[in-house]
């Protein structure tokens, strides 16, 4: 059992298309109204049949009230991180503290470059994404008088005034799946966040948080400080035998333990449909945090 003790936390994955923009924004209405605490866009800049994220992002903000918002993941090669920090910072004030930082090191290289982004190797773009949380906590460091100073092989900031302050503790949650990019995770980061479709099966959240878990300690960090999420798909029906394919009791008792053996706190479910989003909404979350809460109780016992 791997149950780092977060409590749950349950959003919606929600596809920027611009065929019908304010569907995205209904369907983000709805995510909110059916009691769910995050929303979240891709983010692929390179693809124009899509909605600007940030953009997108700015704009929910301002439609909704409680519900948090992240990008999932953002595309870290085409959105400099000194300017992305204090557009993050701006955000999280403007809305009142609800927004949360899912970063990726951008996977598709020929399109980033098409748009005039950096060719960089797999190797170099998980480099550049480590310099890039130093520059961006650099930002967010408000109460620090001395100008921000980062000489990095990708990027550099020389005496770059700090802030503004976010209004609460951005999380920076990555789009990890690799040994070096989940060492990144365990030493700089506060959350995992891969897409179940891309890991080989759920032994893979066991393997990547042992990754996790050793970098984190050999960064001097609490493995528990790392919040694991995680992107998942499915459908409400009868049932079969895959995964997320059943009716929502189901569906609770199969995250109730990713959350008890793999140590999983947020779950993001990608989907376009208001009737899934209520269903998530309104029966799973309330019944995979009571199934949670029984068995966290009992094992205290």
């Amino acid at each position: 059992m791997t149950d780092y003790g977060h409590d749950l936390m349950f959003g919606a994955f929600i596809t920027p298309g611009s065929a019908d923009p304010k569907r995205v924004l209904d369907l983000a209405q709805e995510a909110e109204a059916a009691g769910l605490d995050l929303v979240t866009f891709q983010d692929h800049p390179y693809q124009p049949r899509f909605l600007d994220t940030w953009t997108l992002l700015s704009y929910v903000a301002a439609r909704t009230e409680r519900v948090r918002l992240s990008g999932n993941v953002l595309n870290l090669p085409l959105r400099p991180p000194a300017v992305l920090a204090r557009a993050a910072a701006s955000l999280d004030l403007l809305s009142g503290g609800r927004f949360e930082l899912g970063l990726g090191a951008g996977g598709f290289r020929d399109a980033v470059e098409a748009m005039g982004g950096p060719g960089l190797t797999p190797a170099q773009s998980v480099d550049a994404l480590g310099e890039a949380i130093d520059v961006i906590r650099g930002i967010w460091d408000a109460g620090n008088t001395a100008r921000l100073r980062i000489d990095g092989a990708h990027y550099r900031v020389d005496g770059a005034k700090r802030g503004p302050a976010p209004a609460h503790d951005i999380g920076i949650w990555l789009g990890a799946y690799k040994p070096r990019m989940l060492r990144l995770v365990g030493g700089k980061a506060d959350g995992w966040l891969p897409s179940l479709p891309y890991l080989d099966g759920v032994r893979s959240l066991a393997e990547g948080n042992a990754v996790i878990d050793e970098a984190a300690a050999a960064a001097g960090r609490d493995p528990a400080a790392v919040r694991r999420l995680l992107n998942i798909g499915g459908r409400f029906g009868a049932g079969g035998e895959e995964p997320f394919s059943g009716p929502p009791a189901r569906w609770a008792e199969q995250l109730a333990e990713l959350t008890l053996e793999y140590g999983v706190s947020g779950f993001i479910a990608m989907a376009d449909d208001p009737a899934f989003l209520r269903t998530f909404g309104r029966e799973v979350a309330p019944a995979t945090r009571e199934l949670v809460a029984s068995a966290r109780a009992s094992a205290s016992a």
